[in-house]
């Protein structure tokens, strides 16, 4: 439990978030029926709705955004003074000797950076990959379930339903995307620069408390 709690606590964080926002948008969902003078839906029925998977998908596919990123730009981008960055002399996909790939590997790397080719290159750029994957899956996922919750307003008004291609183009679906998109790169740029100057005694994203501001990556 000790050495996987950051891991677990964070887990359990978000499925009791999710909960949450099940929960209260279940509760406006039905608020926003009855207005309309319709009838209310069980929790069951919203869990499987569009909307609650719109709703869901579109912080998940801001996520995966920033951190696929933030991860291959710090591989040439720096940030003096910011432990967020790489030391100011290793910018780049560094050598082989520092990735302690092939020749270079111990006994205890994993089997795929003992190996070359295609394997190597893969396992490299692996959690980058797995990011930018998760981003273009949960920003499709978002964009058929808008769609399905933009025509369910659309029926409901009386007007013509639209294509999945039309919907790209809608004002409703950049909104979502966008204000999500604005967050979660202002928060990533903040990181970066307040922790220059900024501390927090005892934690992995910060610099030790009497590391000098000019102070960069792991140089503290």
């Amino acid at each position: 439990m000790r050495e996987n709690s950051l891991g677990l606590v964070f887990g359990l964080l978000f499925a009791a978030a999710l909960v949450g926002q099940a929960s209260a948008g279940h509760a406006d969902f039905n608020r926003h029926q009855m207005d309309d003078g319709l009838n209310p839906i069980s929790l069951g029925r919203y869990l499987t709705s569009a909307s609650f998977a719109v709703d869901v998908t579109e912080n998940w596919q801001s996520e995966y955004l920033q951190f696929f990123l933030y991860i291959f730009l710090a591989v040439w981008l720096l940030q003096k003074g910011s432990p967020e960055s790489e030391a100011l002399d290793k910018a780049g996909r560094g050598s082989d000797e520092d990735q302690m790939v092939g020749a270079h590997a111990p006994a205890s790397s994993p089997g795929w950076a003992r190996v070359g080719g295609l394997r190597r290159a893969l396992f490299s750029h692996s959690l980058g990959l797995v990011f930018g994957a998760g981003f273009i899956l949960s920003w499709t996922a978002q964009s058929i379930t808008g769609v399905a919750a933009y025509n369910e307003q659309q029926l409901g008004n009386l007007q013509d339903p639209v294509s999945w291609g039309r919907y790209l183009l809608r004002p409703d679906f950049w909104n979502r995307s966008l204000q999500n998109w604005q967050s979660e790169l202002l928060a990533v740029s903040s990181m970066v620069v307040l922790s220059i100057y900024l501390r927090q005694r005892g934690s992995s994203q910060s610099k030790s408390v009497g590391a000098a501001h000019s102070s960069t990556g792991s140089d503290h």
